[in-house]
């Protein structure tokens, strides 16, 4: 194997964090609309918390992407 076939496994292995992040995006809203559903009185003041934990899951998800990039085109 050579250099330039380990570079794209790497980069492969790395956008597994983009998985990652879809499933917890799903997650979070899922929960969120599940709990709504149950007290929506209360729905309004969690809705800032699943948005706080979209933003989280969404930036793990970018820094998996970031790194195969830099796997990529910086190696």
């Amino acid at each position: 194997m050579g250099p330039e076939a380990a570079k794209l496994i790497g980069a492969g292995i790395a956008c597994i964090a983009l998985a990652g992040a879809g499933v917890g995006i799903g997650n979070i809203f899922g929960n969120y609309l599940s709990g709504a559903l149950r007290n929506p009185s209360a729905a309004q003041g969690q809705f800032g918390n699943a948005l706080l934990g979209f933003a989280l899951a969404e930036a793990t998800g970018l820094f998996g992407l970031v790194m195969a990039f830099i796997i990529l085109f910086a190696f």
